[in-house]
């Protein structure tokens, strides 16, 4: 029997939201006190080892060949995506930090998707949200080294109208259950360019440890190099990191 604490189990057919809300017990308000951490889940109090009970479960099973949040469901990126992703992918200010170039037509989206599925080292999914079944983004782990235990996070963008919202935090949280928790890696990193600040600073509020830099490590879209900043999270660090995230995708999450 599954408990109110695993992830919703998805089998052939689509799951409606309210299967998601209960099955995740309707976790959606946290309050700190005393530096622990209390959720109202259906206007009862639950302490905060049934919340880390929860976490340690959430995204961690890849059901369908699609990981399952309450906002988003990350599903196989395809091709077939390119025309939902297109206006995110095509806006200047989403793709700043992006080093591959901007795709400016939607035969060069498509052509991004191939070369991307192409490699054998990369997962890549598509974000879909699932109040409107939109699809909003992109994330991948890529560079995926199963005989070292290890893999990087990148390649994620968001349609700007998402920006601020679950959506980006709960990626990741699936993202990282479904490295630590479901393929067993000791090891995730995500890099980022020296320029991008704001990435830098999101990182390290996460709790992720700055590693180091490499220098003219990549070439940007208009032709200057950029130094790569790398960030990562072990195993063993996994479980703070998933009640921050957890934290902060119940901040954001409405009723």
């Amino acid at each position: 029997m599954q408990g109110l604490g695993d992830p919703p189990v998805v089998r052939d057919r689509v799951v409606e939201r309210d299967e998601v809300d209960a099955a995740a017990g309707r976790v959606l308000e946290g309050a700190v006190a005393g530096g622990a951490v209390a959720v109202r889940a259906g206007g009862n109090m639950i302490s905060n080892s049934i919340v880390r009970q929860r976490a340690r479960s959430y995204g961690a099973v890849m059901s369908n060949d699609f990981l399952l949040g309450r906002a988003v469901r990350l599903t196989p990126l395809s091709v077939d995506h390119a025309e939902a992703l297109f206006p995110s992918a095509s806006d200047p200010e989403v793709w700043q930090w992006m080093p591959r170039p901007r795709p400016g037509s939607l035969g060069e989206m498509q052509a991004m998707i191939s070369h991307m599925l192409a490699d054998r080292a990369r997962r890549c999914f598509a974000v879909q949200r699932l109040s409107d079944e939109a699809v909003i983004g992109s994330t991948s782990l890529y560079e995926l080294d199963l005989a070292e235990s290890r893999a990087e996070i990148g390649a994620t963008w968001f349609d700007r109208s998402c920006w601020g919202g679950p959506y980006n935090a709960e990626s990741k949280l699936l993202l990282f259950g479904y490295a630590f928790d479901d393929l067993g890696l000791a090891r995730i990193a995500l890099r980022t360019d020296n320029l991008n600040v704001r990435s830098q600073q999101a990182l390290t509020r996460l709790g992720l440890a700055y590693e180091g830099t490499l220098r003219s490590h990549m070439v940007r879209q208009d032709g200057t190099r950029r130094d790569s900043l790398y960030y990562s999270v072990l195993a063993d660090e996994w479980p703070a990191l998933r009640d921050e995230l957890l934290t902060r995708v119940m901040a954001k999450t409405t009723v």
